[in-house]
């Protein structure tokens, strides 16, 4: 029996955790460890300039360092077309909340810069033409002006 409650007090707790969104726990962990939000659009299975943005810049050893010097939380509002790929309704309902704030014009790839009430502090539409150093230079730029 008391499995069971410890079991039904768990899935209570997890449920109440799980309905913050992960653009409120963004702003709430960027608030606390003073960092940026570095939100982005795209279209993963679709949108070429998408897939080229996320290998040439995201995932390149300069914007990882981002991430993990705590200067900003990476945000991915994905919608992608695959059913294979989709996300949850959940992640689907904050993806369209946050495209309708966001990205009401529907630019993929998009990416924004927010400061950690979720103001706008600079964006980029489409492919940046800069390198992936010079895109996260930028972004730095940003951090160490806020510090």
């Amino acid at each position: 029996m008391k499995n069971v409650s410890v079991a039904i007090l768990l899935a209570l707790f997890s449920n109440i955790a799980f309905s913050q969104s992960r653009f409120d726990q963004a702003k709430k962990e960027a608030a606390e460890k003073k960092e940026l939000i570095v939100l982005n659009f795209s279209g993963s299975d679709w949108c070429v300039p998408c897939i080229k943005l996320h290998k040439n810049i995201i995932e390149t050893e300069a914007f990882q360092k981002l991430i993990s010097d705590n200067a900003v939380i990476y945000l991915n509002a994905d919608f992608p077309r695959s059913k294979k790929k989709q996300p949850t309704q959940a992640v689907k309902k904050e993806n369209a909340e946050l495209a309708d704030q966001y990205n009401p014009n529907g630019i993929f790839p998009y990416t924004l810069l927010l400061d950690a009430e979720g103001k706008i502090l600079k964006t980029w539409e489409g492919l940046p033409a800069q390198s992936a150093d010079a895109f996260t230079g930028e972004i730095r730029n940003f951090y160490n002006k806020k510090h």
